[in-house]
């Protein structure tokens, strides 16, 4: 008999999870006022801001460690912004997602320890369809 793992995950805690909308909503204000078309690093840094004007405490460019024969190891993973040390936000201005973007935020996640995290490309007229929620 072939028995298959599965993993049950808590749902994510409502602090979190309001965490999140709020990064969401300074998503929406930044690409209201910036538009598609500009550079990841000028999203960044204006989601940034945005979130910090709303009080809410961040980090960019966090180097993330493996973990190895027992040490942490720098793997040269760096996701762009940790959020209230809760929530990932990874974000693109690309002209197409594609899959490894989602291999690349279901990496942070599992290698962090957070359990929420959010793809965001900046690059398309209606930010609402460049928004990938991911949990793990």
């Amino acid at each position: 008999m072939n028995q298959q793992k599965t993993h049950e995950f808590a749902p994510i805690p409502l602090e979190i999870e309001k965490i999140g909308k709020a990064c969401l909503d300074a998503a929406f204000k930044v690409h209201t006022v910036l538009g598609p078309g500009l550079l990841e690093s000028t999203y960044e840094t204006a989601l940034a801001y945005e979130l910090t004007k709303r009080n809410i405490s961040l980090e960019t460019q966090i180097l993330i460690p493996i973990n190895y024969d027992g040490h942490q190891l720098n793997s040269g993973f760096r996701c762009d912004l940790l959020v209230e040390k809760s929530v990932i936000i990874e974000l693109k201005a690309v002209e197409k997602m594609i899959p490894l973007y989602e291999a690349q935020l279901l990496t942070y996640l599992k290698l962090s320890g957070v359990r929420l995290g959010y793809l965001i490309n900046f690059n398309i007229p209606h930010l609402k369809t460049g928004i990938k929620r991911m949990v793990y």
